[in-house]
């Protein structure tokens, strides 16, 4: 796939080595306290996510929809230059130089992201992107914080810390709600719920990569918890495994 990557270059002495696998799906807080996390240990930080939103995107402005077949998807997600960038602190993504950061969270790529990131060839190409992003992370004597549907699972399997976040549908439908509301989208919380146990479906009977927690991940509920206490849950994770230094 053409693009670059663009790692962020650490300063001073890094506190996290190797990476972080978070997984889970849409509203359980995972971008926010992922990069938190990152942020509180001086890591990079992918959001794997953004990559299949904007290869969606792709293949929306080459004028695909959802009856495309896999090799027309395939063909325009995979030939698109992307690059993402890895500061927790303003990560980005752009689509043939151009930033998307704001575009790819818009409901025509949210409801047509699933389809795009079932294609085999899709899948196969973007996670080798990732690959690339953490092990130059690594290999600069860092860490990194990786989140999405399949990065225990699939992308980095071995990662020594693994957690998957989980939250009820109906919470998750909120919480995307007020996201899209205080991005200026309208939202109407019914049929944000039936969006989000829509991708629910789609997501976890996929045949590629489906979205499931891995058998040695956490598996943290955030119904109850707000963002400072899952934070702090896996800020004593990260030590508990030897992780910080």
């Amino acid at each position: 796939m053409p693009g670059g990557t663009s790692v962020r270059p650490h300063g001073g002495q890094v506190a996290l080595r190797g990476v972080v696998a978070m997984d889970g799906p849409s509203g359980t807080g995972k971008s926010t306290v992922s990069r938190r996390l990152a942020q509180a240990f001086t890591a990079a930080y992918l959001d794997t996510g953004a990559m299949y939103r904007a290869a969606t995107l792709a293949a929306l402005r080459a004028g695909l929809t959802d009856l495309a077949s896999d090799a027309e998807i395939a063909r325009v997600a995979t030939g698109a230059c992307m690059k993402s960038g890895t500061d927790p602190a303003a990560p980005t993504i752009t689509l043939d130089g151009e930033d998307v950061s704001a575009e790819i969270r818009g409901p025509e790529v949210t409801a047509f992201v699933s389809a795009v990131s079932a294609v085999p060839q899709v899948r196969t190409e973007l996670v080798a992107r990732q690959h690339g992003l953490i092990a130059a992370a690594v290999e600069q004597g860092g860490g990194i914080v990786v989140e999405g549907r399949d990065i225990g699972t699939v992308v980095v399997p071995d990662a020594p810390l693994k957690v998957y976040l989980t939250a009820s549908p109906e919470v998750r439908a909120a919480r995307r709600g007020r996201q899209d509301a205080k991005a200026g989208r309208q939202t109407d919380l019914h049929v944000t719920l039936a969006d989000v146990e829509r991708r629910d479906r789609l997501d976890s009977s996929r045949r590629i990569s489906p979205l499931y927690a891995a058998a040695d991940a956490l598996v943290l509920d955030t119904d109850r918890l707000s963002a400072d206490a899952v934070l702090d849950r896996l800020r004593a994770l990260v030590v508990e495994r030897g992780l910080d230094g």
